[in-house]
């Protein structure tokens, strides 16, 4: 899905106060956007998962705090949550919930500590189920990552591994 703010020559999923920064109302609005379009097209209860990537994965993040139970994970690749527009990182508030967390080692799109504070979070206090797959590259997609996230879908999807 295309976010739904013109941005310069793209498309963004929110205002912001700088890369990694949207503002909480800008945020607020467009998941409540994307919360309606979802409940027509996959009513509650039904098997979601969130993949982004940037600030997709900001907005995936944002989805995800805000109403852990709806979905099934959330794939998180090379982008921090949105820690700035208050998204509620309390100890054990993905409790179970599948998450696939990837960053570059060289990335430097993203800030730094927004990177390491979102590395750290998934890996500790959230209580999800992270597979954290590290990339020494930049701020892009690769085949290693590509094959990690393609693992962690089937294994999410097929397995009876994954609590219910």
């Amino acid at each position: 899905m295309r976010a739904p703010i013109a941005e310069g020559g793209g498309y963004d999923w929110s205002a912001n106060r700088g890369i990694g920064r949207p503002t909480a109302e800008s945020l607020a609005e467009t998941m409540a956007w994307f919360r309606n379009w979802l409940d027509d097209v996959a009513p509650a209860g039904r098997l979601v998962l969130l993949i982004g990537f940037s600030g997709g994965g900001a907005f995936a993040g944002g989805l995800i705090f805000s109403d852990p139970g709806r979905y099934r994970g959330a794939g998180i690749l090379y982008a921090t949550l949105p820690f700035d527009a208050g998204a509620p990182t309390t100890p054990d508030r993905l409790a179970g919930t599948e998450v696939l967390v990837a960053h570059g080692d060289a990335d430097t799109v993203i800030p730094r500590d927004l990177l390491e504070r979102t590395w750290a979070y998934l890996n500790g206090d959230a209580g999800s189920r992270t597979t954290a797959v590290p990339d020494p590259g930049g701020h892009g997609l690769n085949a290693g990552v590509e094959e990690a996230l393609a693992q962690w879908l089937l294994r999410v999807l097929v397995s009876g591994d994954v609590p219910a």
